[in-house]
């Protein structure tokens, strides 16, 4: 008998995620390439992938420990974010009348400028590291807030009933109700807010323009910039766009991780 032939390998909707967008990313990086090249493109104007590359290899040392400093500001405004986002959706569902009195000042979270306050803070708060945190962590906030709070009210109303009919307390309503049905709503604000707190980070930091050996990467593109060392100012960009990457990769994994088995949005 014959054996069942096998699928390509790019076939595989897995493979297909991972593999076409760096087939993308490797043509524009030759596309960039060629271009600079033939048209002879001043290096202090847009350097090439090339020059981007020799440049993050010979200052590795100084971008990775700029590069942790943006990750510690990144993590524990992602913590923060996580902690006080998700008590304050549990106290906005269980009550109208708390949600309709605070939600307001959350949303004001979400459409105040970050740089119009984060000078205030930084004043405010004599620590740098928990300044930049604050700052990062309130750019962060609101998308944990909605959507987890989304999530809780989107509960399915049939067994919402049920649960009513056979007199469960709110406590096991929330638990065994609300919460795994805000899941999937709850792993989407985490997709957000994780590359939130790390846009907050940097912007704090450009704000606070932080030196010496606590600078972040927002601080390296500051110099380079002043310095015009164009090759060193795209470097710590590809850094911080890398890591925005990961950050959302990671995300979604534990969100596959937690919802593949059961839930229809992670199924293949």
């Amino acid at each position: 008998m014959n054996s069942p032939s096998k699928k390509p390998l790019l076939s595989d909707p897995r493979m297909q995620r991972i593999v076409a967008p760096l087939v993308v990313g490797a043509i524009l990086l030759l596309l960039w390439q060629a271009l600079c090249t033939a048209f002879e493109v001043p290096v202090y104007l847009v350097p090439t992938p090339a020059a981007i590359f020799k440049t993050l290899v010979a200052d590795w040392g100084l971008l990775a420990g700029a590069l942790l400093v943006t990750l510690k500001i990144t993590f524990l405004a992602f913590a923060m974010a996580v902690v006080i986002g998700v008590a304050a959706a549990f106290l906005f569902v269980q009550s109208k009348l708390v949600e309709a009195s605070l939600f307001p000042y959350a949303i004001l979270l979400q459409v105040t400028p970050i740089v119009a306050i984060a000078p205030l803070i930084i004043i405010w708060v004599k620590t740098p590291i928990i300044a930049l945190t604050i700052c990062a962590t309130m750019m962060a906030l609101f998308p944990i807030i909605s959507n987890t709070v989304l999530g809780l009210r989107s509960v399915n109303p049939g067994l919402l009933n049920l649960f009513r009919l056979n007199r469960a307390t709110r406590w096991q309503t929330l638990v065994r109700l609300r919460i795994p049905s805000a899941l999937p709503s709850f792993f989407g604000g985490l997709r957000i807010s994780c590359g939130m707190s790390l846009i907050g980070a940097v912007v704090a930091e450009f704000v606070a323009g932080t030196g010496g050996t606590g600078t972040g990467l927002a601080y390296q593109i500051l110099q380079a910039g002043f310095e015009l060392n164009i090759p060193r100012l795209f470097a710590a960009l590809l850094m911080i766009t890398v890591t925005g990457v990961l950050l959302f990769g990671l995300m979604v994994t534990l969100s596959r991780m937690v919802l593949s088995r059961w839930h229809e949005s992670e199924l293949e």
